[in-house]
């Protein structure tokens, strides 16, 4: 049994509770906001963010860092990736040498480009950091449904120390060192699925999505091998597992959210229907910047950027990619 503290505790920290609490482990959940931790010592359920998913008597809440992550074998960050360098600011001076921890959250920065691993690092360099991706709604997680994700480290053995903490019968966790991929993969597939969502709520059907899924996985693998991935990542559950799921499911938020920019709801307005944080609307802008600082053509994520941004309707994207000049598949 492992002492383990989850830092985050939205609808994927409570799921991934559940999932730590359910293989054996002592689980610490931190929240900042006082009313959460309430609701969740006393519900025993994310009512507004997980409803019907009963998390384990053995997890505890908490407001206080220091309670939370002391002693911890393990902590996973599961903060939206808006507050992932707030937070591991905060608690840098109570993070002690070699402490491994698991980056959980998917985004880029729109002001450095980097990834929420390389994020952490920066603020926490002592730290062995580490990453988990892959098609993984909290919603069925919490539920334990079976899923399939991968741990990413920057060596195997400490991806497989990830893996042997998250892994069960219904949690299946594959290990990789192409960390860098799979933070790509997890980050980008968000400002596809919001393409693939505002063709939702534009009426249009399978052929539309089926071309965006494809286009898209194709427009991020070409980012991620300039950046110096491996393409085979790309093939795999962080890129387009994660990409396919993003897109389709019920369960999306930046899926959500592009419906309903399709139907004619502003970014703020989708945004604030969702209730929730839409990562692809913040990692948009930096997928944008990544492809113009190494030269590789996005056009899906430069014509999200220009609904988002620059207040282009999504009908119009839709024909600008339509219209682009005549290609070779690649």
């Amino acid at each position: 049994m492992a002492d383990i503290a989850i830092i985050g505790a939205g609808s994927w920290g409570t799921a991934l509770s559940t999932v730590l609490a359910h293989n054996g482990h002592k689980v610490t959940v931190w929240s900042i906001l006082e009313g959460e931790v309430d609701m969740l010592r006393n519900k025993r359920e994310h009512v507004t963010k997980l409803p019907g998913v009963i998390i384990p008597a053995s997890v505890e809440f908490t407001t206080d860092m220091e309670i939370a992550i002391k002693g911890k074998e393990l902590i996973v960050m599961a903060v939206p990736s808006p507050f992932i360098r707030s937070t591991a600011r905060s608690m840098r001076e109570q993070v002690p040498r070699g402490q491994l921890m698991a980056v959980v959250s998917k985004g880029i920065e729109e002001e450095t480009l980097l990834t929420q691993t390389d994020i952490v690092k920066e603020e926490i360099p002592w730290a062995a950091v580490t990453a988990l991706s892959g098609p993984s709604h909290a919603e069925e997680v919490g539920r334990a449904l079976p899923t399939t994700v991968v741990a990413g480290a920057d060596t195997l053995e400490i991806a497989e120390k990830i893996q042997g903490y998250f892994m069960n019968g219904v949690f299946r966790v594959y290990t990789s060192t192409d960390l860098l991929g799979i933070e790509l993969g997890g980050s980008l597939k968000n400002v596809i699925a919001l393409a693939a969502g505002m063709a939702d709520g534009l009426g249009f059907g399978d052929n539309t999505k089926a071309a965006l899924i494809t286009r898209g996985i194709a427009e991020i693998a070409r980012l991620a091998i300039a950046m110096g991935a491996d393409y085979r990542t790309l093939s795999g559950l962080s890129g387009i597992g994660d990409l396919i799921v993003t897109c389709a499911s019920r369960h999306s938020r930046n899926r959500k959210a592009g419906m309903l920019i399709g139907q004619g709801y502003t970014m703020d307005e989708a945004m604030a229907e969702v209730k929730m944080v839409v990562e692809g609307v913040y990692s948009a802008k930096a997928a944008l910047a990544l492809a113009k600082k190494y030269g590789v053509d996005m056009p899906i994520v430069e014509q999200v950027n220009k609904v988002l941004f620059d207040g282009e309707s999504a009908r119009d994207a839709v024909m600008e990619l339509m219209l682009r000049e005549k290609k070779t598949e690649s």
